[in-house]
């Protein structure tokens, strides 16, 4: 069911008594945006960033000779080798070997793993997601590194160490867009690949402990506990996790002629071997990614309620989805140097206060505060849901394109794409949410080949980062290179 407006979106002041194309005409506008509003709504503005995608990838791939089946033998990393010792930050840099060697400060490198001894043959990595198992007082965390051509499964060891377990193939065909989501022991993976679905894989089947000296390779048929095939096409561009309501949410689901327009498309699985559709939003058509959660937060009539804080493109789309069948949008709002609003996470789940955002274009665009192109991330004080209000901005000190953040214990863990990862310390955020306070704590820069210019905003290096293990690793998946497996040294 398609989502009706309930209340006054958050720009209602300037178009609330506009025509349609009084309110096009707004968001329009040049400070805000770049491109006109059609270019978002057809999606010519998301085919453009995923070319850019493609041919920064054709520019990574390195053929060095034919494979055995006479195809292609493709190595991005060529001469990077496997890091398995502990190799800590010193003065400066983690590592000595020619393009192995990484600048960095208050992270340490516990170990680094090509894509291809993670069992890819396609060797480029996107999403990483993370899970705990604790039985008998024993704490086992996993890694579910997103490749082109399917996930691995690694175990995080406590030395820091990883032990490659086996990998669940693409359920179609290769992409290089893949995400992963955790609901209790079971992973729920998406894929830009037509034809994939909803992969639901059985996470317990990692705690086989000869995995680690005979990795599996899972079938895509017997292995599965269950697989959604409700996706228009099959595709989703990201998924998301409800844990509180066993909901899985697939966002960007093309096409966009499609009734759920690209949305919020709902899949209960309470059940995890018969996902069931829920539903959708779609009137705020196309949704990149989302983060929706129970509410708790300072706008008291929506305590108890389900809240999807979505990630649109050219605004942010606040939802309540707590009716399934008849969802309902609380504010569309733009902001200054909008290119293309990509991700966010709010600050504290258990009082959602304030959200940071990322722009995965105003980058490359100059856009706004970003007209330098050094990492703009974006500070919104969501205390009244339906007026959300931009109250600054924190600029990285080095140039590149911003991917995923997530917020844990007061540090926004930002996966910036060529500078790698980058964890600023927010805890000011309640005192001045300007960003004045905010600054960089530590970071590792997994593409050394841009530092002698501080960086450039192109495709390439760190995908996403997972910083939640109370062991404090943090994974790090790149694209070209592999999964680090890192901690942080700084104060809390």
């Amino acid at each position: 069911m398609r989502i009706q407006v309930a209340g006054v979106v958050s720009f209602a002041v300037l178009v609330a008594a506009t025509s349609a194309g009084g309110r096009d005409e707004f968001l329009n506008r040049g400070e805000e945006t770049p491109f006109l509003h059609d270019d978002y709504r057809s999606g010519r503005v998301h085919e453009r960033l995923m070319n850019k995608m493609i041919a920064a990838v054709a520019r990574m791939r390195v053929n060095v000779g034919d494979a055995s089946n006479g195809a292609p033998k493709w190595e991005p990393a060529v001469g990077i080798t496997p890091i398995a010792k502990f190799t800590p930050c010193i003065d400066g840099y983690a590592g000595t070997e020619v393009n192995n060697t990484y600048a960095c400060r208050n992270l340490d490198l516990y170990s680094f793993t090509p894509h291809g001894e993670l069992g890819s043959d396609d060797k480029i990595g996107n999403d990483i997601w993370g899970w705990t198992h604790t039985s008998g007082g024993v704490t086992r965390e996993f890694g579910l590194v997103a490749q082109m051509d399917g996930t691995a499964f690694v175990e995080v060891l406590p030395s820091g160490r990883i032990g490659y377990l086996g990998r669940l193939p693409t359920q179609s065909v290769s992409s290089l867009w893949r995400d992963i989501k955790v609901i209790g022991n079971h992973a729920y993976i998406g894929s830009e690949a037509e034809g994939h679905g909803i992969q639901v894989f059985d996470l317990l089947k990692l705690l086989d402990v000869s995995l680690i000296a005979s990795p599996k390779t899972f079938s895509i048929h017997s292995d599965l506990t269950g697989l959604y095939n409700g996706l228009p096409v099959g595709r989703s561009h990201n998924v998301v996790a409800h844990a509180a309501r066993n909901l899985i949410v697939a966002v960007g689901s093309n096409p966009r002629t499609d009734i759920c327009a690209s949305g919020l498309i709902f899949i209960d699985v309470s059940d995890p071997s018969e996902p069931t559709s829920a539903g959708c939003a779609a009137a705020d058509g196309y949704v990149h990614d989302a983060q929706c959660l129970v509410y708790y937060g300072p706008d008291a009539k929506y305590n108890g309620t389900d809240i999807c804080y979505g990630y649109n493109e050219k605004s942010l789309t606040i939802y309540n989805v707590t009716d399934l069948a008849d969802p309902r949008i609380i504010s569309i709002t733009p902001y200054y140097g909008v290119s293309y609003a990509h991700q966010g996470w709010v600050v504290d789940e258990k009082d959602q206060r304030y959200l940071l955002l990322n722009d995965e274009d105003d980058e490359v665009n100059r856009s706004g505060w970003a007209a330098d192109q050094k990492t703009v991330t974006y500070i919104w004080d969501i205390s009244n849901l339906a007026h959300p209000v931009l109250t600054g901005h924190y600029k990285s000190p080095a140039v590149a394109i911003d991917h995923n953040l997530y917020i844990h214990d007061g540090l926004c863990y930002e996966s910036n794409y060529n500078s790698g990862l980058r964890i600023v310390d927010i805890s000011s955020i309640n005192e001045d949410p300007t960003g004045a306070g905010f600054f960089e704590a530590a970071f590792f820069d997994v593409h050394p080949e841009d530092d002698d210019i501080n960086g450039i905003a192109e495709y390439g290096g760190s995908w996403s980062v997972y910083p939640f293990f109370e062991s404090g690793y943090v994974l790090v998946n790149t694209m070209e290179r592999g999964l680090f497996v890192l901690k942080y040294t700084g104060s809390v």
